[in-house]
């Protein structure tokens, strides 16, 4: 089975909220984009934290728009086993160095969970980003079934780390 890799992390020296995934799926790896399906809700959810509208961008804005508000985005998972794209059929993951990661974000106020497969692997490994400056929030990912209304509510409360 051929191993699937995550993208680098989209950050830098002002991110305050770290958002992290599990692994990209099938859809996101082919066009080469974080949350690339075209029916993934991330970019509406996101962009409610932001207070912009990010899903009508070319994918290189929406990255500089969620930068300037202090988002990054990132994986717990650098690599993996995996057919398909759901979570639960990931084989053999490999860590992403998020000590490193957070390591090198002096402003990093808040670190998110995008789904339970980033909230378990992240928990399990909390001790590689919990340097005393972060709290933990876990949101349901964007293929959730919840209404949209209730998960914007949710993920909204993160706009509190961007302050």
């Amino acid at each position: 089975m051929n191993r699937k890799a995550g993208f680098e992390p989209v950050v830098d020296a002002n991110t305050r909220l770290l958002i992290l995934g599990s692994l990209p799926g099938d859809a996101s790896l082919r066009a080469a984009q974080y949350y690339g399906h075209p029916r993934n809700a991330f970019w509406r959810l996101i962009g409610g934290v932001i207070g912009r509208e990010l899903s009508a961008l070319p994918y290189e804005e929406r990255l500089a728009a969620l930068k300037a508000a202090g988002v990054g985005l990132w994986d717990v998972i650098a690599s993996a086993e995996r057919p398909g794209s759901l979570d639960a059929a990931i084989r053999r993951p490999e860590a992403a160095d998020l000590r490193g990661l957070v390591a090198s974000l002096p402003d990093l106020r808040a670190v998110a969970f995008n789904g339970g497969t980033a909230a378990r692997l992240g928990r399990a490994g909390r001790r590689q980003v919990d340097q005393g400056h972060s709290r933990y929030i876990r949101q349901y990912g964007p293929a959730h079934a919840r209404p949209f209304a209730e998960k914007a509510a949710a993920w909204a409360q993160l706009s509190r780390s961007l302050g």
